[in-house]
């Protein structure tokens, strides 16, 4: 086997799509370092793909009150998992997250080499110390942001936010899946390690989503507004607005599709699995 994919997820899934006939996932849990060091000895994969990790039902704040079974999915388990690919000479990837800044470092974005500075959520916090341990290591990290997704799906960006009573409109960095994972599969195919923003080019607010939303999927859909500080009146942890830095993924000759038109594109073909749904 090629692949060997950890997490039952919805990325998971999406790697498992990508990689085909040649890729597995694994039911092994990677909290116990012999259960996974046996799974891999067994299954004997050139690739290993942690997707496995909290972000909690329905959303984020649920790590705020689950904060040691967050811990131990996104920070103990990935290091266990790092461990058993080193012992054993596995190249490893790792998804992780965009979601550790606030603000967009004077409209540059973030990249790589920057601090993260965003700790108004637990799960954001351990998502930033994983991303810090594993950079000691030969593990390529893959930061995934509000992955949004051309087929429905409840994990989906859109499908999510469009079930919202209200939304903020504040600029952000996304990650268009079929983009995102032409680019993973390209640095895996290169043995490339280190972090990577696995983002579209450019910033686009909830708002510029929405109203495309409306043109292109449901003209009758309708959505109210709202500030940051109402937000943050009714969610037990703050959320994480900010631009990411593509930059270093560019470098490698990787150019994704910039966000406006990922996203519009996305939207067309949402539009046609919701007439087949229907």
């Amino acid at each position: 086997m090629k692949y060997l994919i950890f997490g039952q997820g919805y990325i998971a899934h999406k790697f498992l799509e990508a990689f085909g006939s040649e890729a597995e996932i694994s039911t092994v849990r990677i909290d116990d370092f012999s259960d996974v060091k046996k799974e891999l000895e067994l299954k004997k994969p050139e690739v290993v793909v942690n997707c496995a990790g909290k972000t909690g039902r329905p959303n984020v704040d649920w790590c705020e009150d689950h904060k040691m079974e967050t811990l131990t999915s996104n920070v103990v388990a990935p290091l266990i998992l790092a461990r058993a690919c080193e012992e054993l000479n596995l190249y490893m990837v790792h998804i992780g997250s965009g979601c550790v800044y606030e603000g967009y470092n004077e409209g540059k974005g973030y990249s790589e080499e920057d601090t993260p500075n965003f700790e108004g959520s637990y799960y954001s916090r351990t998502k930033a110390w994983s991303e810090r341990m594993l950079k000691d290591f030969k593990v390529l990290q893959l930061r995934l942001r509000m992955p949004f997704d051309s087929i429905p799906s409840e994990r989906n960006f859109i499908t999510k936010i469009t079930k919202y009573a209200k939304v903020i409109s504040i600029a952000n960095s996304i990650s268009v899946l079929e983009d995102f994972m032409l680019a993973a599969k390209t640095l895996i195919e290169r043995r490339t390690v280190g972090v990577y923003n696995v983002t579209n080019p450019g910033f686009i607010t909830h708002q510029e989503i929405l109203d495309m939303y409306i043109e292109l999927v449901d003209p009758n859909y309708r959505y109210e507004l709202f500030s940051v500080e109402e937000m943050e009146k009714i969610t037990k942890a703050k959320r994480s607005n900010c631009g990411l830095s593509v930059q270093k993924l560019e470098d490698e000759g990787i150019h994704l599709r910039p966000v406006a038109q990922a996203i519009r594109e996305s939207l067309i073909v949402y539009r046609q699995h919701l007439e087949k749904m229907a």
